[in-house]
């Protein structure tokens, strides 16, 4: 006997191992699995709580890791100005993920959260990261393969500070650029925005070719989910009112605002946000027939559908008057995540009662639970959950802010210069004796990145690192050239200092969404005033820095060059690049640039089209050696 016992004890050991190892042994934890057996394993693992809670969206300022951990939360957004604190460094960015990360891990099956935030034109809420061109001017480059070198230099910066996920690209197709959001769309044009789409390929990696068509796609840890939005007509509304009413036919609808998507869901983008506005007037949170009827069911869409920011409060007036209604609608209609971002409780205590009380099946609580965790295993979140430093490096890097100059020089158009060819005034003269820089826009970082910058309105004022028009001409021109700067100067001071030329930099301030709606679309005062008073008195180029554009036909005859600058971002070295000479202007208008507001909306193919320069307008010029 005594001979046998250690026999059977190893016999004993080795099976209570195993049984060990296979009960800790989850199909869903292993990457090996086909991505739908680990998806099932894991929902039939989930409790109706922990599902709802994968489909609640919270604020960065109410999260926490206790909070993450209680209430089982799916997802944190930093909504813009939405920060760990003033000038964050990255790794302060990366600690907060990972603290909120954490908290979920720490749950019950261990689910990891996603973190998103609005990275629009870069990583555009965090300090020193560099800020490209808003879409507006990257629909002027005409140029998809620069526009997803963008993509991937964003997802690196958004990497750089732990984040996965980001709330773009933006593809409306923008009608009237009374709408504040105008310089989000790339273009009045679907097929300019179509091919812009290739943005999300640059954030997001490039498909596999045995992909399936309409399943997300993310590659890697370099990579970040990507999302199209707002779903869908969002810049088709009456009088360019933001969130308001497209009052348009189904068929153009499909013709006009629908094509972006049709490219962004063969690219594998991972998420699309639902649009504030309606669609003849029923809104688009509430549109069952075009959320799962549509992209769902028809483009066979498989990612997961996020609404906007308190997007369902604003189905009912005043917004949040009935938010079981709200909750009911939206997640109905086919919305997976809900963007709550505050009262988190109301709406877990409000979608558990309308689950429990049969009013939202539950094969709908699983659609969306479903379509989240697809998204969540194909990041790999599953695998590397916890952001680390290595890539911190990336943010504001100079590759990348070379990157933003080339995309400056290539966004840039010419609409005149000179009366005639024999009497252009660019490229300008780097040796001229003495030039005079004037306007509100030309020394000041805030007014060239315009909205979606440090804070979400942006904001005047030299609010984070790059180079300002006026640095760039003055590291431009021969050193021997006297360069003055008056930002408001009157005529008599310009008549009495012997300019050789002027270059006046002015335009809207910063501005976003709603805030931006203008049905005046005059450039604000000092502005206007600017123009009279320099260029009246001596040659002069004007660089409008604006979301869209403006009234100017009033100014044309005293300008001799004028140049849409739109929203270059901290790269202004790229508007000195082409202003003197060092290469050419090559930018063409992505929208009709209107003579007066009377005519909007005038988009090209109307058939009262009277522009005073048409859509894809612009003048080229050729680089030059020297100067």
């Amino acid at each position: 006997m005594a001979k046998v016992a250690p026999f059977l004890i190893g016999i004993l050991v080795l099976y209570c191992w195993e049984v060990i190892a296979y009960a800790e042994y989850t199909i869903y934890k292993d990457p090996k699995q086909p991505l739908n057996r680990r998806i099932k394993d894991l929902m039939s693992r989930m409790s109706l709580e922990e599902k709802i809670g994968q489909m609640t969206q919270i604020e960065r300022s109410v999260a926490s890791s206790e909070v993450m951990k209680k209430y089982y939360i799916g997802s944190v957004l930093g909504g813009g100005g939405s920060v760990p604190g003033r000038q964050a460094s990255p790794e302060a960015w990366i600690d907060t993920v990972n603290e909120f990360q954490k908290g979920s891990l720490s749950t019950r099956l261990g689910i990891p959260m996603i973190y998103g935030i609005d990275a629009l034109h870069g990583h555009n809420n965090v300090y020193n990261a560099t800020i490209f061109p808003h879409n507006i001017g990257l629909g002027a480059t005409r140029d998809p393969q620069l526009v997803k070198k963008i993509g991937a230099a964003t997802a690196l910066e958004l990497r750089a500070t732990g984040i996965p996920y980001t709330f773009a690209p933006c593809i409306a197709v923008c009608r009237d650029p009374r709408w504040g959001r105008c310089y989000e769309s790339y273009s009045e044009d679907p097929k300019v925005v179509q091919t812009m789409t290739e943005i999300i390929l640059g954030l997001q990696g490039d498909i596999p070719a045995n992909s399936q068509k309409g399943v997300p796609y993310v590659a890697g840890k370099e990579k970040v989910a990507a999302c199209a939005k707002h779903y869908v007509g969002d810049g088709g509304t009456t009088k360019g009112i933001n969130a308001n009413n497209t009052v348009t036919s189904k068929h153009e609808l499909l013709s006009i605002h629908m094509p972006p998507y049709y490219n962004s869901i063969i690219k594998g983008v991972s998420t699309i946000m639902v649009s504030y506005s309606s669609w003849n007037g029923i809104k688009m949170h509430a549109n069952r027939d075009l959320v799962t009827g549509f992209l769902k069911n028809t483009l066979r869409f498989r990612g997961f559908v996020i609404s906007d920011m308190e997007g369902i409060d604003q189905m009912t007036s005043p917004p949040h008057a009935n938010y079981t209604y709200s909750i009911l609608a939206g997640v109905n209609a086919g919305i997976d995540m809900i963007m709550v971002p505050f009262n988190y409780t109301e709406f877990i205590d409000g979608l558990t009662f309308l689950v429990k009380n049969n009013f939202i099946p539950m094969t709908r609580i699983d659609d969306a639970v479903r379509r989240i965790l697809r998204v969540k295993f194909i990041m790999g979140l599953f695998e590397d959950p916890l952001a680390d430093y290595s890539m911190t490096k990336y943010l504001g890097c100079q590759e990348h802010r070379e990157l933003a100059r080339e995309a400056v020089r290539k966004s840039l158009v010419l609409l005149k210069n000179g009366e005639s060819a024999d009497e252009a005034l660019i490229p300008l003269s780097k040796k001229a004796s003495k030039i005079l820089v004037a306007g509100t826009h030309a020394d000041n970082i805030g007014n060239q990145c315009g909205g979606w910058t440090i804070e979400w309105q942006g904001r005047s004022g030299n609010i984070t690192h790059g180079t300002t028009i006026l640095n760039a001409i003055k590291d431009t021109v021969d050193p021997k050239t006297e360069v003055v700067f008056n930002e408001n100067p009157d005529t008599e001071y310009v008549k009495s200092n012997d300019f050789f030329y002027a270059i006046v930099v002015v335009g809207e301030p910063p501005y976003a969404e709603t805030y931006g709606d203008s049905l005046n679309l005059t450039i604000p005062d000092p502005g206007q005033s600017i123009i009279t008073n320099v260029c009246g008195s001596v040659k002069c180029v004007v660089v409008l820095i604006t979301g869209r554009p403006v009234v100017i036909q009033p100014y044309i005859a005293q300008i001799d060059a004028l140049v849409a600058g739109w929203l270059p971002g901290t790269e202004g070295q790229g508007v000195a690049d082409v202003l003197f000479g060092n290469y050419g202007f090559t930018g063409k208008l992505p929208h009709t640039w209107f003579k007066n507001v009377d005519q909007l909306p005038m988009n090209f193919g109307d058939l009262d089209y009277d522009p005073l320069f048409p859509f894809g307008y612009g003048l080229t010029t050729e680089p030059i050696k020297a100067n």
